[in-house]
């Protein structure tokens, strides 16, 4: 059953690495994600593929995918949707907005005002979104990639923490290597992602959830997450560090990461791997200052090393 996942899983990879090329570290945390039950968050330049990665994922899932540009007039029904009086009928009808899809790319969601971002909120937790005392389920597998400007870029509004908390992963695809490009623009051909073939269907999607669930975390495995979590608490230079919501969700993605890997159980590794993802868009520093890449990597070196390995017992 174990190895039948993993093989599922690997191919599902390589069906998206055929349109994303040379990025297989961030296929592979985007599809953890994906199984962890859990959103994404891209921060890069334009241009990298964002887009692409989430179409091919959708394909390759059979999933349905809606694409949301945010703008600054954009408002929260515009992605939730809006009652409409039929005179016909003499009563108000929900007509869905595009958020009730299976994948959803939020473009450029920082260049929203804070009410619309917070449209998500609810949606992005809970997987049911409430219109005029009515709620409605979104798919069972709704998944947010939402890709965010750099902060310096003109005319963008910062997430708010709780926002930002809603998100497993915080990734950056960045430019390819040199001969990846070369393969790119001699094979590039504008069709890419009508060809990707579907991998796997709901079907699939929910048995390997299911088997994320039942990844095994040892005690000394689980407190050493744990750990690590409260060292973004108890550092001098962090204001705000990991919350329990962060916890619970570094655990869960362990297990997926661990299930991608064709393991059922996690080990210290695991969690040292998704770290990065998983705590750097969650931690404060003193003076209510988001960090730059440079300080998380010193930060993250630190934590690593302040707390130690726990080994296995012979």
């Amino acid at each position: 059953m174990l190895e039948s996942a993993y093989e599922k899983i690997t191919l599902l990879i390589n069906e998206m690495e055929k349109v994303i090329l040379g990025k297989r570290e961030v296929l592979q945390m985007t599809v953890t994600a994906f199984l962890a039950g859990g959103h994404v968050l891209l921060e890069d330049i334009p241009g990298v593929g964002k887009t692409t990665m989430i179409k091919t994922l959708a394909k390759a899932t059979h999933g349905e995918f809606n694409r949301i540009q945010f703008t600054p007039d954009l408002l929260p029904n515009d992605i939730l949707g809006v009652s409409i009086f039929n005179t016909v009928s003499q009563s108000f009808e929900f007509h869905k907005g595009p958020i009730f899809t299976t994948v959803l790319l939020a473009d450029e969601i920082n260049r929203t005002t804070p009410r619309t971002q917070a449209a998500l909120l609810e949606a992005m937790s809970e997987k049911h979104v409430t219109i005029d005392n009515h709620t409605y389920p979104l798919d069972e597998h709704f998944f947010v990639l939402a890709t965010q400007n750099p902060l310096d870029y003109e005319g963008t509004y910062p997430l708010p923490e709780a926002q930002l908390d809603r998100f497993l992963f915080k990734l950056k695809i960045g430019y390819p290597e040199f001969p990846d490009e070369l393969r790119l623009v001699m094979q590039q051909t504008g069709n890419e992602v009508n060809q990707v073939q579907q991998i796997m269907d709901a079907s699939d999607i929910s048995q390997l959830k299911k088997m994320v669930e039942e990844v095994y975390v040892d005690p000394q495995v689980a407190r050493y997450a744990l750990q690590l979590v409260h060292a973004t608490r108890n550092h001098d230079g962090i204001a705000l560090g990991v919350s329990p919501r962060g916890s619970v969700a570094f655990i869960r993605a362990a297990k997926a990461f661990a299930l991608t890997q064709g393991r059922g159980y996690v080990s210290p590794n695991d969690l040292q791997q998704i770290l990065p993802a998983t705590f750097g868009h969650r931690l404060l520093l003193k003076g209510g200052i988001s960090p730059s890449n440079e300080q998380l990597e010193e930060l993250f070196t630190q934590i690593l090393r302040r707390v130690p390995v726990p080994v296995r017992k012979s």
